[in-house]
């Protein structure tokens, strides 16, 4: 890693440092055979990184049984042109063809992209419906939902999602929308910073018909304003993780966190961590989402390439596993799949 005096630029997506990833210890892989969804990945061609098929693959086949994957919108291959509300589905298109590619069995067991998260506008209201529909049509049968991200903060340093405030979910044009795609089956993937989540628990309550599935453990912060404040953090946090536990419609993902809270710093550390380091950075987060959703309503994710910034893919679910140590077979079966072929509806 390059010597700097300057705070790591936490919330920011960067290109892996393959040279520092590869000084990570080998690990035995736990439980080899266990069957995993990863439940959330982006694909991409970025102008200084590329992540499509051939470098997923190198990532999922580390010794872990990843039988199937869900993609998660990350604006990547919108259409040139044509109406605003439908270049989003360009997306659906290009992840569609990469799962095809995937069905044909020529690259291995693993099913990547059995589930497509996308994108549409939902504030569009009632007009949603026709770019829900579109995504539908593109996606060869495996469009699931969609994540409108609503993650914002007063802190410039954090870095927001493309919302221009913190109340997305509570505007009036949003909610018309929603409706539009719980009536189609599809779910909402939603994504909000831990002081945001009380818009998000009117939300579930508010829809309760809707699945909603809460990215990244609820969005903690560690960095910025919240540099220190790991304590109060949690106190806020912990409420509104009880709240939406309560209704019955909510799903966790646990995972996203090596950018968010910021409790490795992956900018200056000469070697990345263990997958035992990773467990215990996360454990009071990761456990009390376990104790509260349960195992049937909560999934691991690997968030993959932006955790690739701090770990590798094998150690990554090491740490999961580690996690998941206590939990029974069944209980462990679910968290690794079969709450993502529920939630995400992939049988």
């Amino acid at each position: 890693m390059s010597e700097t005096t300057q705070p790591t630029p936490f919330g920011r997506s960067n290109p892996p440092n393959e040279a520092w990833l590869a000084k990570q210890p080998a690990e035995p892989i736990l439980e080899p055979d266990l069957p995993i969804i990863d439940t959330h990945h982006h694909l991409w061609q970025r102008p200084n990184h590329r992540y499509l098929l051939d470098e997923l693959l190198a990532d999922l086949y580390t010794g872990h049984n990843v039988v199937a994957t869900v993609f998660a919108e990350c604006h990547s291959m919108y259409r040139a042109d044509g109406p605003g509300a439908f270049r989003p589905v360009g997306e659906t298109e290009f992840v569609a063809g990469i799962a095809a590619m995937s069905a044909s069995g020529l690259y291995g067991s693993t099913r990547v992209a059995a589930g497509i998260v996308g994108f549409a506008d939902l504030t569009l209201g009632d007009r949603a419906q026709e770019v829900l529909e579109a995504h539908m049509q593109a996606s060869g049968g495996r469009f699931r939902g969609i994540r409108h991200s609503a993650a914002w903060d007063a802190s410039p340093v954090i870095g927001n999602s493309r919302v221009d405030g913190p109340h997305l979910l509570q505007q009036a044009d949003f909610r018309p929308g929603l409706a539009r795609l719980t009536a189609l089956g599809l779910s909402l993937d939603a994504w909000v910073f831990h002081p945001q989540l009380a818009d998000l628990v009117d939300l579930a309550r508010a829809f309760p018909n809707t699945t909603i599935i809460v990215g990244h453990v609820g969005g903690v912060l560690g960095y910025g304003p919240y540099t220190g404040q790991k304590e109060a953090v949690f106190a806020a946090w912990k409420p509104r993780i009880a709240e939406l536990a309560a209704c019955p419609n909510v799903f966790m993902k646990l995972g996203g966190m090596m950018m968010r809270l910021a409790a490795f710093d992956y900018g200056k550390e000469p070697l990345p961590p263990s997958s035992a380091q990773l467990a215990d950075c996360w454990r009071p987060y990761m456990e009390t989402c376990i104790e509260l959703f349960g195992a049937n309503r909560c999934m691991f994710e690997s968030n993959f390439p932006v955790e690739k910034m701090g770990t590798g893919f094998a150690v990554l679910y090491n740490a999961f596993k580690r996690l998941a140590a206590g939990a029974s077979a069944a209980e462990k079966l679910a968290l690794f799949s079969g709450t993502a072929r529920r939630a995400y509806r992939l049988d």
